[in-house]
């Protein structure tokens, strides 16, 4: 047996970091990955939401109601997005995702306030996500009490001592009881579509490059979208299988209802499915092996996690954040699962994320084309 060598361990050792040098891919992954992690969870992950957007409904404008309303301006839980005097209005809103809170002044409040009669306002909550609504949820009834206590002077100090002259009442609609799974089970199957689909279609094109099959397959007559639709819509099938698993489980086991559209259902899923193959597909002719490939689809996959607000309130995010969240395709998809499946919602409550996956496919569809042709060039 040889003895140890420095020299044979220096030139192993050179050759490594002239490999490195040669892959320069994998090691700005090496390097990007521990930067954009430190990025995400020191700047856009919070998990302690304010400036929700809420909509208000006071069918009055009196002393008590315009009060009640600037201190819901100046708190920073809230960020009002519109008030009306119709309830309809709210709810739509409520139940498209544009608001996250409803808060109800009802007609004759002052009225009531003025005679001690403990008038209500009512606050509905989106509790799809139960972190999300929370702390603001709990923060109502002190605002309300800052807000009016000023008023509750002259003939009206009589009101002031004791209980409130009024309550609070909460609705948390979607999920009263606060499940968890509730908003976690519809939004891992996002996560789980995202992740297997774009890994499996972004080795695709890699494996034959390895393979030596590439060459073979860029000699015959196959036009680039035969190629990129012939490798991509398999898949589908595998997608589909992965959606009936996770749907009948979240039902079975976890109890979670499904109380909007079959049909809006499946167009959601698979305009999704067909986005995540796209996006595999442009990896693939990215990537010059099947573990570069690999790289770049966790180097995806992070982001898509942690700024989609599977794992934390999207609310919460500051405002760069949310604008890379916007151009993720699971942020559009996990709003899009829940609102159908918590909130029932309609054509007219998702064609806000609908038409910009719809766009982001397009887009995605169009580069993995283009950088296809470049390889056949």
């Amino acid at each position: 047996m040889k003895a140890f060598s420095w020299t044979r361990l220096k030139a192993v050792f050179l050759k490594e970091f002239v490999q490195m040098r040669r892959d320069r891919l994998t090691f700005a992954m090496m390097i990007g990955i521990p930067v954009l992690q430190l990025f995400l969870f020191g700047y856009a992950i919070n998990t302690d939401p304010r400036r929700l957007p809420t909509v208000v409904e006071m069918r009055e404008t009196g002393v008590f109601e315009r009060s009640f309303l600037a201190g819901l301006k100046n708190s920073t839980f809230f960020e009002i997005v519109a008030t009306t005097t119709r309830a309809e209005e709210g709810d739509a809103m409520l139940r498209g995702g544009e608001a996250a809170f409803l808060i109800v002044i009802p007609e004759g409040f002052e009225r009531r306030l003025v005679r001690g009669e403990r008038p209500q306002i009512l606050l509905a909550a989106d509790a799809s996500d139960p972190v999300a609504s929370g702390g603001a949820v709990n923060a109502v009834q002190q605002i309300a009490e800052r807000a009016l206590a000023r008023d509750m002077a002259g003939p009206l100090a009589r009101l002031a001592p004791g209980a409130p002259p009024f309550e609070v009442v909460v609705h948390r609609r979607y999920n009263p009881a606060g499940e968890t799974a509730y908003n976690i089970v519809p939004g891992l199957l996002g996560v789980i579509l995202t992740m297997t689909l774009v890994l499996i279609t972004s080795i695709a094109l890699a494996r034959e490059g390895e393979r030596g099959t590439l060459e073979t397959l860029l000699a015959t007559p196959v036009r680039p979208v035969e190629v990129m639709l012939g490798k991509t819509t398999p898949y589908i099938l595998v997608g589909a299988v992965q959606v009936l698993i996770v749907v009948a489980l979240a039902r079975w086991l976890f109890d979670v209802p499904f109380l909007g559209s079959p049909l809006l259902f499946t167009i959601a899923i698979t305009l999704f499915l067909f986005t995540n193959l796209m996006l595999g597909y442009l990896i693939s002719t990215i990537a010059r092996s099947q573990m570069q490939a690999m790289q770049m689809t966790f180097f995806i996959f992070l982001p898509s996690i942690l700024l989609s607000g599977f794992m934390f309130p999207f609310s919460a995010m500051p405002g760069w954040a949310q604008a890379i969240g916007e151009a993720l395709p699971l942020t559009h998809f996990l709003r899009m699962v829940r609102e159908i499946m918590l909130k029932g919602a309609g054509i007219g409550d998702v064609w806000n994320d609908l038409a910009p996956l719809a766009l982001i496919l397009a887009v995605l569809s169009t580069l993995a084309l283009l950088r296809y042709r470049r390889t056949l060039d």
